[in-house]
């Protein structure tokens, strides 16, 4: 069993980050049906609130039938922040091991650096609010470790500042 990187108290956990610079191409050992971005303004994070897990988490979710995973994390990352970025910068994959049904799968992970905080945002039934965490110190309650954890390492690996 993969040793994990991170885990949630559901037991979802994130078992490796595949930083592009070291992948030949897309992992084809289990299925990447999502995509993820962490978008950074210096120091500060952009979370997004969840109102179906109550959690603050990197916006993101499924690609669509017919969708590109770049595509769908640029219509993701508008719906659920007001952000709009059509230029991401891929990261890498994520692989996650996730429980409810058993899986294993991947996300595709961008990143984008911003030179100001966004802050236009409207409440919509999926997302309750946006949030921009200082790194510097603790994240806000209730957010999603998995997630914290992947955006930390694709700094690592994609500084911006």
């Amino acid at each position: 069993m993969d040793r994990a990187l991170a885990q949630d108290a559901k037991g979802n956990a994130l078992t490796a980050f595949l930083p592009i610079a070291d992948v030949a191409g897309v992992p084809d050992d289990a299925p990447m049906p999502a995509a993820l971005v962490a978008v950074w303004c210096g120091r500060h994070l952009l979370l997004v609130f969840d109102r179906f897990r109550g959690e603050w988490e990197l916006p993101g979710g499924r690609i669509d039938p017919g969708e590109t995973p770049v595509q769908a994390a640029v219509r993701e990352l508008h719906e659920e922040s007001g952000l709009r970025l059509p230029t991401l910068t891929l990261a890498g994959y994520a692989r996650f091991r996730l429980v409810g049904p058993p899986r294993d799968e991947y996300a595709a992970i961008y990143t984008a650096h911003v030179p100001a905080l966004h802050h236009a945002f409207t409440p919509n039934p999926e997302i309750g609010a946006i949030h921009w965490w200082d790194t510097a110190g603790a994240p806000p309650g209730g957010t999603q470790v998995i997630d914290v954890t992947l955006a930390q390492r694709t700094r690592r690996h994609h500084s911006h500042d």
